[in-house]
């Protein structure tokens, strides 16, 4: 079987290893061991590879460079359009050579995507839409328009669309599926130490105004200035590190204000560990992974009501949805850190919930499908 991935994710080469984005290229892994060979179609980036990055595992792997879309100023706008009839070629010279058609969704080459395999009604196809399904949501028509095509089964044919969270009206190409980090070995007991020693909060993801990395540092001031003894760590990197660290500066944070930058899975896993919460004040997410992580280690999930949070979150038993108000927001954890039982009863909620959500079980799912 030759899979085809149509993805905007940007590529980076290594001597004769092809990395992307490691959470994309962990999970893409697991497909790729039930595939004969495999045809990629994205950006390729002429900057060194991070220590997010990761190598696709496949020993048949062809690379179709294609120019990256930027739609967000005047010149990216006339650039894309400049390069999009060549962008659409590369598309369809890749699908017609495809046996099993895969889309990571949404993004501007999932658009395109898109619009393309209309073209191929008979191939078989997955999508994997890895944002906000909500039909209510308040998403770009880029994102809108995605979500109608491959919604409408007269204009996707053979397609099985990934979505988080379950949702209603939804065509039978919708199927809610869900992400994992961990696998089966990885569970142990999870013992999460006293609030005598410090509360340790833990935010993970990209610095960057959807994520609200300053509403996480602005609910654990809000908990120092009551008294309690908080620090934060912010793993990831972004815009807005250079805002954040004036605003730890000029606060007098520096003691209770961390961050971490990008760091490997390892690291981040250790850190979930040795946290008692892990907060979320993203605009938008589709399976939150950092909420899921941090939950399989024990940590109480402090995340805005977004997609499918709040089921993840067995709408507030396992956690706290947020209200978006300091005093509000602020009030429940308060309470939490005064009653320890509480606290140990959410975490083992949260573990418990994670933990039914492993690789293994993903990668059983994924074999399913490649297998219909």
């Amino acid at each position: 079987m030759n899979f085809t991935i149509i993805t905007h994710v940007s590529h980076y080469k290594e001597n004769a290893h092809l990395l992307g984005y490691a959470p994309y290229v962990r999970e893409m892994n697991i497909w790729l061991k039930y595939i004969d060979s495999v045809t990629i179609v994205g950006p390729l980036s002429k900057e060194k590879a991070g220590n997010i990055d990761l190598a696709y595992e496949h020993s048949k792997i062809s690379f179709k460079e294609i120019t990256a879309l930027a739609l967000t100023t005047p010149l990216g706008v006339l650039k894309s359009m400049i390069n999009l009839p060549f962008v659409l070629w590369q598309i369809f010279r890749a699908m017609q050579t495809a046996d099993h058609i895969h889309l990571r969704c949404p993004g501007n080459v999932g658009l395109l995507g898109c619009l393309v395999q209309i073209l191929f009604p008979s191939k078989i196809k997955t999508a994997k839409y890895a944002g906000n399904w909500d039909p209510e949501s308040k998403q770009p028509w880029s994102y809108r328009l995605q979500k109608y095509i491959l919604n409408n089964t007269f204009l996707t044919k053979n397609m099985q669309v990934l979505v988080y969270g379950e949702w209603p009206e939804q065509s039978k190409n919708i199927k809610s599926f869900f992400t994992a980090t961990y696998s089966e070995s990885d569970k142990e007991i999870i013992e999460k130490t006293s609030f005598n020693s410090g509360i340790k909060f833990i935010f993970v993801g990209s610095l960057v105004s959807g994520k609200n990395p300053l509403y996480a540092i602005k609910l654990v001031e809000r908990l120092i200035e009551k008294g309690h003894n908080a620090v934060l760590d912010l793993y990831g990197e972004g815009v807005e590190r250079k805002s954040l660290e004036e605003y730890i500066q000029n606060n007098k944070l520096n003691n209770h204000i961390f961050l971490k930058g990008n760091q490997n899975l390892e690291i981040v896993k250790s850190a979930y560990q040795n946290s008692h919460f892990v907060v979320l004040p993203s605009k938008s997410e589709g399976w939150p992974k950092a909420v899921a992580e941090g939950m399989f280690w024990g940590c109480v999930p402090i995340s805005t009501s977004v997609s499918c949070v709040p089921f993840m979150l067995d709408y507030g038993k396992s956690g706290i949805l947020l209200k978006m108000n300091l005093e509000t927001d602020t009030a429940p954890i308060e309470a939490m850190l005064l009653d320890n039982q509480c606290f140990y009863s959410k975490s083992a909620l949260s573990s418990g919930w994670s933990q039914n959500y492993t690789t293994d079980i993903f990668e059983a799912e994924i074999k399913k499908l490649l297998h219909k």
